[in-house]
């Protein structure tokens, strides 16, 4: 056998191992595949003031053109809440995030009811935490059910990095809350689905809608490891195309939050949760259920 095609028989199997290995890297690159159905589309934007107002820091919010531009410094963060209090619906907004140092600093857009309930609130969060320049944003999801004021908070993060990057360009988050299901999304893909398992695991009272910036130094970025460097300030976050869909606390008994899935499915399509399970076998870092240093007896839904 000639020495030339000895030698190439004996590369072919590594030859098709960097064949797979490109293709993997390509259809990681691309982005997660297609969910078939892009709800928030449907729903029409609002603008700002038609739907939130300054809740702290008005010295550090700035409206132009419909864009919302919130910053952090050493004086003062800054955030928003929605006009009503719901029951349910879709709850979203397009986010651009800073690039850079941000280490110790929460943008976030979320659900609470802490204002009415403090000490025994709930809450669904979408939290991007920052980093340092060298590492991706980690995007926080969490859902807590009549957390309580002794320090026996239970959390039920699962954490995600993103295909993209977040500095580039607005891309848009949505939290929907249904009687039998919390589903969270980025860009219309479902990143995680948190389904009602019992009255104590879900959250069920109303909840006003929420945006802010601020310091959380002390477990943000790698559990306080990295705090956040008023060197590098100010950290700003940028909202628009505000989407608030849904039964507010003055809504009649038989409204119904907006269908996120094709017609026919009650939940989430087969194609949709194709999706879903791309990003949480490529971008999840962190899962509550799977974490061995958590006692499970205060989370049973897992």
């Amino acid at each position: 056998m000639p020495s030339s095609l000895s030698s190439f028989l004996r590369m072919a199997p590594i030859l098709s191992l960097l064949v797979l290995s490109c293709v993997i890297c390509s259809s990681s690159a691309q982005g997660p595949p297609s969910p078939g159905y892009y709800p928030s589309s449907k729903i029409s934007p609002v603008s700002f003031y038609q739907g939130f107002r300054n809740l702290w820091g008005s010295q550090h919010q700035r409206l132009d053109q419909g864009s919302l531009t919130i910053w952090l410094d050493s004086n003062s963060g800054s955030g928003f809440k929605s006009l009503h209090s719901y029951r349910s619906g879709y709850f979203g907004a397009a986010i651009k995030l800073q690039p850079g140092y941000t280490a110790g600093v929460i943008t976030s857009l979320y659900l609470s009811n802490n204002q009415d309930h403090p000490g025994n609130h709930d809450e669904i969060d979408i939290e991007f935490l920052g980093t340092t320049p060298d590492k991706p944003y980690v995007l926080q999801t969490n859902v807590y059910i009549r957390g309580s004021g002794d320090g026996n908070i239970i959390g039920r993060e699962m954490k995600f990095h993103l295909w993209f990057d977040p500095t580039q360009d607005f891309h848009n988050y949505g939290i929907l809350w249904k009687p039998n299901e919390i589903i969270f999304f980025v860009d219309d893909v479902p990143i995680r689905r948190y389904p009602r398992k019992s009255d104590a695991t879900y959250p069920s009272r109303p909840m006003y809608v929420y945006g802010s910036i601020w310091d959380a130094s002390s477990w943000a970025t790698e559990d306080g490891k990295y705090k956040a460097n008023y060197n590098y300030q100010p950290f700003v976050g940028r909202y628009k195309n505000f989407k608030l869909q849904g039964c507010t606390s003055e809504s009649s008994a038989s409204c119904k939050p907006p269908s996120f899935s094709p017609s026919g499915f009650g939940s989430l399509s087969p194609q949709q949760f194709r999706a879903m399970q791309w990003v949480q076998n490529n971008y999840m870092v962190y899962n509550y259920c799977h974490d061995p240093r958590r006692d499970h007896t205060f989370i049973p839904e897992c």
